[in-house]
């Protein structure tokens, strides 16, 4: 069951990103759902680890098996989406993956996937691309030029 409920016009999600980076891009997604581009990740369910949540959100929606690296940022948004008009109140962990032997970065600049009855359109964007596209979440569009220089993609256990 995922940690996820609504209450009339209100509903609280615990969610995990996976922020997945190739040089100055960033891997974002949109879908037939949501007109709007964001990264790849999903609900913890109950009883579920943020981190093992991360890896299997990944794999279900990118058909790969990628690593954490570490995590980068806790965020606690407050926000009516776009399709659905309902006022969210959401917790986020944002985890850092390596993808480096996984071969999704060969895939090229634009691929689609599909995961049962969904399709996921997924585009490597430029951080400075962030600013002018319909991308959430918003603090990701700042926050993204403040990643540390010597940020390393492997993974802590292969080092």
């Amino acid at each position: 069951m995922d940690i996820s409920y609504v209450s009339g016009q209100d509903k609280f999600n615990y969610r995990v990103c996976a922020v997945i980076l190739s040089g100055s891009k960033i891997l974002a997604m949109h879908d037939e759902r949501s007109p709007y581009y964001y990264l790849p990740g999903g609900r913890v369910r109950m009883g579920e680890t943020a981190e093992h949540a991360v890896v299997r959100e990944v794999e279900e929606e990118l058909k790969i098996r990628a690593r954490i690296v570490r995590p980068l940022w806790l965020n606690q948004g407050f926000f009516t989406e776009d399709v659905d008009r309902l006022r969210y109140h959401e917790i986020c962990l944002y985890f850092l993956m390596d993808v480096s032997q996984t071969g999704l970065l060969e895939r090229g600049d634009r691929f689609t996937l599909h995961e049962g009855p969904h399709t996921h359109d997924f585009e490597w964007l430029e951080f400075a691309r962030l600013q002018e596209e319909y991308f959430y979440p918003l603090f990701l569009k700042t926050e993204i030029f403040r990643l540390p220089d010597h940020l390393t993609l492997r993974a802590e256990h292969e080092e």
